[in-house]
């Protein structure tokens, strides 16, 4: 087996893995959600619990969409065209990796993380604090 079949063979498994875990997540998630919904738990909470679930899962799957593409990109067709493509693929991946931890958290990821009896807020949150 040469290198860019072993490359091209990583990159695609490591692209399977993030699959996966999107996929394990929005089932882990809406078991629970429809777990929580069925002990009649607050329904809000239980909600904002499965948007945040499935929001986790797809952020760490993209990690490894991105790692898959970058190892095959960089190993096996270096080129000005596929990296630019890498490039932007990576930038609208960040962008919606940065939504998601919004929406997760309730703040930019790098604002202060402080915690009130409702949920995230504070200086650093989106539409909390002042």
């Amino acid at each position: 087996m040469d290198f860019e079949t072993v490359v091209l063979i990583v990159g695609t498994t490591i692209d399977a893995v993030g699959v996966l875990i999107i996929i394990a997540g929005l089932l882990a998630g809406s078991a629970l959600y429809l777990r929580g919904v069925i002990r009649q738990h607050d329904l809000r909470a239980n909600y904002r619990r499965y948007r945040q679930n499935i929001g986790r899962a797809i952020l760490l799957g993209l990690e490894f969409l991105v790692a898959g593409d970058i190892i095959r990109t960089v190993a096996i067709s270096p080129t000005f065209e596929s990296v630019g493509v890498l490039a932007l693929i990576v930038v609208v991946r960040t962008f919606l990796s940065f939504s998601l931890e919004v929406e997760i958290d309730g703040r930019w990821p790098w604002g202060k993380r402080t915690t009130t009896s409702d949920g995230p807020a504070g200086p650093g949150s989106v539409g909390g604090g002042s």
